[in-house]
């Protein structure tokens, strides 16, 4: 990338092939600044062709990668790793420019996540058994082959790194399609595997839409395995397509996560942090706590230190080191949020912060209110549905059970939180019918397994077991 998402031009982005730009055909893909509706680059619309050419490249690179010595592949994580640190500021402005991140948190989030995920299973790959004795037979581990990788706007390299760094250092090879909405982090990424030492045709990206090019990537018979992220029903189509092959299939989805606050908790903790993590990249992240289950007796002591809190989030230009949240991702995503917060308001849920409207002085970008909604149904449709926005559900409970059962009544379980005495928090989040639950605000844990249950997915991502997702498992009797 010789320009920066900063140039008055926007960038000309291509395919990476073989370890090589590789231009598509004439047909390309605006990408938008969502907090300026101005096009900050373009990426050619890939074809089912292309994804043949870019498989291709990784089958003919599999066979040497994967007798590659464990060594020498985690040494090139680890460089790639590093190679993100060094160019962190470019990303992090990439980012913010293309999908609307507040630059501090594309600074500390968006570009610290792949950093720890890539160095982390690098670390994890030392000291994986990679073979095992059970009786009389050993069990090895080994690459699945070719790996489709297809991932998200809200986290546009997190995403990437998360299936990236684990299939890498597994052995396999990989065939990346980014979100068309926010490519420029995958071509930046392109560049660090190269100047890392990774072969050529070991790690392809190939852009476009997800009808054509993600379908041809979960369809292709060449493909031994499709990582996806996204929403629910994208992961569904994905999931029946790649099954034709028989290939296997990891999926992270949706969420609409649950934070219940006990009678015995901390409120003001609970209030703040759980207020955090709602609106966190202004709501568009999968594990937003965007349901906050609180004592029916305790709503509006809790609602009036959340519209407090609230008051302090600054909404605003995504390169101002104060904005909090910035534009929602795109257009669509806009009037996606936006039809939300009117639906809650016309099913009677009490609106307690922001609300239906333009947010003053932003009238141009893809900016909504953050809303916060009370006494709400919890089996209305913002309650049940995942919004992907600043919007937070409040809904009241008269039981503990009760509370539980309200947090579990979802087709998703992906996140969720839990505030109250220890031992009477831990006992609850148990009870949760979700693959994370933070108790008091633990702190996020790049090494566990992350992953959902029903509707949010299945497999498992980061750490351990997020390598263990990219191997295939072989027994030899002796």
């Amino acid at each position: 990338m010789a320009q920066t998402s900063r140039s008055l031009s926007p960038l000309v982005l291509q395919h990476w092939i073989d370890g090589a730009d590789s231009p598509g055909g004439s047909e390309r893909i605006d990408v938008v600044n969502p907090a300026t509706a101005q096009v900050v680059a373009t990426v050619p619309a890939g074809t089912a062709a292309d994804v043949d050419r870019a498989v291709a490249a990784a089958r003919a690179a599999f066979g040497a990668w994967a007798a590659t010595p464990v060594q020498e592949r985690i040494a090139v994580v680890q460089r790639i790793s590093d190679g993100i640190k060094q160019r962190g500021e470019e990303i992090a402005a990439a980012i913010t420019s293309e999908m609307g991140s507040p630059i501090t948190f594309s600074r500390k989030v968006q570009v610290s996540m792949p950093i720890g995920s890539s160095s982390t299973v690098a670390k994890v790959a030392a000291d994986f058994a990679w073979t095992e004795e059970i009786g009389n037979s050993l069990v090895v581990r080994e690459p699945i082959g070719v790996v489709g990788a297809i991932t998200p706007w809200n986290y546009p390299l997190h995403q990437v790194v998360a299936k990236v760094a684990p299939a890498l250092v597994a052995g396999n090879t990989v065939v990346l399609k980014p979100t068309e909405a926010a490519p420029l982090t995958s071509a930046i990424l392109a560049e660090i595997t190269t100047a890392a030492g990774l072969p050529k045709g070991a790690f392809n990206v190939v852009h476009g839409s997800g009808p054509v090019v993600g379908e041809a990537i979960a369809a292709h018979p060449d493909v031994d395995m499709v990582s996806f992220t996204g929403s629910t029903r994208a992961g569904k189509r994905v999931s029946a397509v790649a099954s034709e092959t028989v290939k296997r299939v990891a999926l992270e989805l949706g969420g609409k996560s649950a934070n219940v606050i006990l009678d015995d908790a901390e409120l003001g903790k609970a209030v703040k942090v759980g207020l955090g993590n709602a609106w966190i990249n202004g709501g568009q992240t999968c594990t937003a706590w965007s349901r906050m289950i609180v004592p029916a007796a305790r709503q509006d002591e809790i609602l009036e230190q959340l519209v407090a809190a609230a008051a302090k989030y600054s909404v605003g230009d995504p390169t101002d080191e104060t904005t909090r949240i910035g534009p929602m991702a795109s257009a669509a995503q806009q009037e996606r949020v936006a039809g939300y917060v009117d639906r809650g308001i016309a099913d009677g849920a009490r609106l307690a912060f922001g609300g239906a409207g333009a947010v003053e002085g932003l009238e141009t970008g893809a900016y909504v209110r953050p809303t916060i909604f009370a006494d709400v149904d919890p089996d209305s449709v913002i309650a049940q549905e995942e919004i992907f926005g600043p919007v937070l559900s409040v809904i009241p409970y008269g039981s503990e059970d009760e509370a539980v059962e309200i947090a579990n009544r979802s087709a998703y379980g992906l996140a969720g939180a839990v505030f109250g005495e220890q031992e009477h928090a831990m006992a609850v989040a148990r009870r949760l019918r979700t693959g994370q639950v933070d108790v008091n605000g633990g702190a996020f844990n790049i090494m566990a397994p992350f992953g959902g249950y029903k509707q949010s997915g299945n497999g498992r991502e980061l750490g351990r077991f997020g390598l263990e997702e990219f191997l295939e498992t072989k027994s030899i009797q002796q």
